[in-house]
């Protein structure tokens, strides 16, 4: 190719980004931040399965703490007592205690409290998110609304309460899972 066509190449795949208000590489934007900390976008999820993009409506992040979740994926539950407590409940009524154990350290299943874990994205809260929400290779079904039991969309867990079982995991753990918030 000519060093001429190389350069229009070149100046049509930056107009095209700058069209498209996409920065190249991950690139901060011109403000300083990037998209996913825009209090307008919300976080992307993934299938811990195989790293697909995961859609979840975000009509089920209904309530104060689920939408910032959803907006930056910090869990704010993480260290509030009564929100701990109900997500120990939470806990026990999904009967996440068959395999997990009633402390969350293992059973059947996996210990959940870290420092080690089955997948590495479940140190931090947006990827135990993805893991419960949509379920594992390993053995654990969805448990996300409208995914544990597909003939009955009211049937799962809401991601306002999967929050608060993160928190009450979290509460056993070395670990917040805020720690890294963006990824």
């Amino acid at each position: 190719m000519a060093f001429g066509a190389k350069l229009a190449a070149g100046v049509f795949m930056l107009a095209s980004l700058a069209g498209c208000d996409k920065t190249p590489s991950g690139a901060a934007e011109s403000s300083g931040t990037t998209k996913a900390a825009s209090s307008t976008e919300a976080i992307k999820f993934v299938t811990t399965q195989d790293g697909s993009p995961l859609e979840i409506k975000p009509e089920l992040f209904d309530t104060p703490a689920a939408k910032e979740f959803l907006a930056t994926g910090k869990n704010p539950y993480v260290g509030k007592d009564d929100a701990i407590a109900e997500g120990k409940k939470i806990f026990q009524l999904y009967s996440c205690t068959q395999c997990h154990g009633p402390e969350a350290g293992g059973q059947v299943g996996p210990a959940l409290t870290g420092p080690n874990y089955n997948y590495a994205k479940d140190a931090t809260n947006k990827g135990m998110f993805e893991t419960v929400w949509h379920g594992t290779n390993g053995g654990m079904g969805a448990k996300g609304k409208g995914l544990m039991d597909p003939s009955d969309p009211n049937n799962g867990i809401t991601p306002d309460e999967l929050l608060k079982v993160i928190a009450w995991i979290r509460s056993h753990g070395q670990l917040t899972g805020n720690e890294d918030a963006a990824s």
